[in-house]
């Protein structure tokens, strides 16, 4: 109210002349008194009397007034009135008088409401102050503004509910946006569109709008993922001793287009030489890159982009093959004809690695050393399963766009991925061990068994599918404990330290080791282990939402869809069905009661993008 504004006190000494009939303001609206004591009794316009405390009120008239029916509409010169007044100060009473030639409850009631609004007038009702010719300016300026606001506002929300963007109204979508990210509980605009303010909801009015199209994956930015590679500087490689193995035959083997090549094998007199970038060569741990690594816990892979957790200075330096000489961390097994793990050696070196993709390997497997490597592998599996590994053998899709198209390649089962697999279960196994016997903390890979058995079926994809789904998730320990799904006593990563956090932990402390000193202790291997996990369900799930999300794409893009399922769980009239062409599973209305690992003819019905929903129906045979 400004300087001028009495204090509460002379407020008080007004009030002190209420009587029956006076017209007073009490909670921002009129009353009239009905008895006066130590409380007032009120009559409000609702016909409703209470009892309250005088200080509760402001007097507006003395009165006598016998209803608030006389409170009516007035007509007076406010705008002269103001003229007149402006930059000065007047009581209510004096207002009434100008603006209305006379004061009475209605015409005190009219003034109030004059101040009230505050476009020509403020203040209490013995300090009514008239506003600057500045003032009014301003007010009348942002009272335009709103009403065009506003006016904005309604246009925008009848082109909303017939789901139409006129130009410039984008920005009334921001809060939507927001919501969709997850960046925000709530939304005016979806509240006053009478919609659930949920991220799904907030996307699907995007894509309705147009505002957002099918190629904006909301999930990276949904679960607070960095989705730049990292700037930080990286080091030069420091000189130290390595062991020269460039004469050893040494094959980086990967899917076409891998952008981080970091393992490789060799053979050499029966032993098994995995070779593994020597990311620790350059990280050590609490240092910037380390830091930055850990806050990332592993590369983030995702159909339209691939996020890395190092900067890509680092993969150009260590990724194996990227130069024509590469320093690795070189493990030494000694396997025996049954599988089993023998003596295990670690050490820095110098190698020349070849990459080949799966399928170039897939036509030399009956070549060494790719045959000998394949049947090493083949004889630590066997060993493996007799101690009650668990192999998942399901349809898997890969899922790229690339210039905008969404391409959906089934992955072949080829055995040179078992070859691969396999050669870095036995690296992991033998460094385990090794920890073991030399007292070298570490974050242990572990997985509990299912907690009931699954017997498999020969070919039944049902089997597999159920026991995917009693499989428990695989967790981190800095003390060693079996992993079920491997059927391992003991089992740590180590052969992919460009990508993944935990990895990198493993080969600094093998490193630290080798020096004899710098060892981590089991506290700070933990912090390391929860620092990563706590990032990791995270980047897991937008790999696996952003697959989803792409498929779904492809789906909508091709709406006349044909193709066929495999039945591999139901519940009454609801079965599950995978269909391998796309790497989906998804619900579906059963006509009948149908056997598990029935063969499907389906057709796409729909598809909601925001839900990550899609739906099929089973067409009859031959339709």
């Amino acid at each position: 109210m400004g300087e001028k504004t009495p204090k509460r006190e002379s407020l008080y000494l007004m009030n002190s002349h209420f009587a029956t009939g006076s017209l007073v303001l009490y909670k921002h609206r009129p009353a009239r008194i009905r008895q006066v004591g130590d409380k007032l009794e009120l009559e409000t316009e609702s016909g409703d009397t209470l009892w309250v405390r005088p200080k509760d009120m402001l007097l507006l008239h003395p009165g006598p007034m016998k209803s608030l029916g006389e409170l009516q509409a007035q007509s007076g010169e406010v705008q002269a009135a103001w003229e007149i007044l402006a930059g000065s100060q007047t009581t209510l009473a004096e207002l009434a008088e100008l603006v209305y030639e006379r004061y009475t409850p209605a015409t005190a009631w009219a003034s109030w409401q004059l101040v009230a609004d505050g476009l020509y007038f403020r203040g209490a009702p013995d300090c009514v102050i008239a506003c600057s010719a500045k003032e009014v300016a301003q007010a009348q300026a942002a009272r335009q503004a709103a009403a065009a606001e506003a006016q904005v506002w309604q246009s925008f929300l009848e082109h909303a509910r017939a789901g139409q963007l006129a130009a410039g109204e984008e920005r009334l979508l921001r809060d939507v946006e927001e919501l969709a990210l997850g960046h925000s509980a709530k939304s005016r605009v979806m509240r006053a569109l009478n919609r659930d303010e949920t991220p799904e909801n907030a996307h699907a009015l995007l894509l309705e709008l147009g505002y957002w199209d099918e190629s904006i994956n909301p999930y990276p930015r949904r679960f607070d993922l960095v989705s730049a590679p990292p700037a930080v500087a990286v080091p030069d490689l420091p000189s130290e001793e390595r062991v020269d193995l460039t004469h050893l035959p040494a094959f980086a083997i990967d899917d076409e287009g891998t952008e981080t090549p970091d393992d490789a094998v060799s053979l050499q007199d029966g032993y098994l030489w995995v070779h593994v970038a020597d990311v620790a060569s350059l990280i050590n741990p609490g240092t910037e890159l380390d830091l930055e690594a850990r806050a990332r816990a592993s590369s983030l892979y995702m159909p339209e982009e691939i996020v890395p957790m190092l900067p890509r200075g680092a993969v150009e330096r260590l990724g194996l093959g990227l130069q024509e000489i590469s320093p690795a961390l070189s493990f030494r097994l000694e396997v025996g004809p049954t599988g089993q793990i023998g003596g295990l050696q670690v050490v820095p070196s110098w190698v020349r690695v070849t990459r080949l993709t799966y399928e170039q390997v897939e036509a030399q497997l009956e070549q060494e050393p790719f045959k000998s490597l394949y049947a090493q592998g083949q004889a630590h599996l066997a060993q493996r399963r007799a101690n009650g590994a668990i192999g998942i053998e399901l349809p898997e899709v890969k899922v790229r766009v690339k210039d905008g198209q969404v391409i959906l390649q089934l992955v072949q089962p080829l055995k040179s991925r078992s070859l691969v697999e396999e050669a870095m279960i036995m690296t992991g196994e033998a460094a385990a061990r090794l920890a073991g016997q030399q007292n070298i903390p570490l974050p242990f890979a572990t997985q509990e068994p299912p907690n009931e058995r699954i017997d498999l079926g020969v070919d039944k994809l049902s089997d597999m599918y159920a026991l995917r789904r009693a499989l428990k998730r695989s967790q981190y320990r800095n003390v060693p404990a079996p992993h079920a799904g491997l059927g391992l006593v003991a089992y740590v990563q180590v052969t992919s330290p460009l990508r993944r956090y935990l990895d990198l932990v493993a080969h600094q402390q093998l490193r630290a080791h080798l020096r004899g000193s710098g060892l981590l202790d089991m506290p700070q291997i933990l912090e390391r282990i929860g620092a990563a996990e706590s990032v990791l369900g995270s980047v897991r799930q937008v790999e696996v939402l952003s697959s989803r999300h792409w498929t779904l794409v492809y789906l909508l893009r091709h709406p006349h869809w044909r193709g066929q399922g495999i039945l591999v769980d139901k519940r009454g009239q609801t079965g599950k069905v995978l269909i391998p062409e796309l790497g989906l599973d998804v619900p579906v209305h059963l006509p009948a009661d149908l056997p598990l690992d029935s063969g499907l003819p389906l057709a796409l019905r729909g598809v909601n993008l925001a839900q990550l929903e899609a739906h099929f129906r089973i067409e009859r045979i031959g339709q």
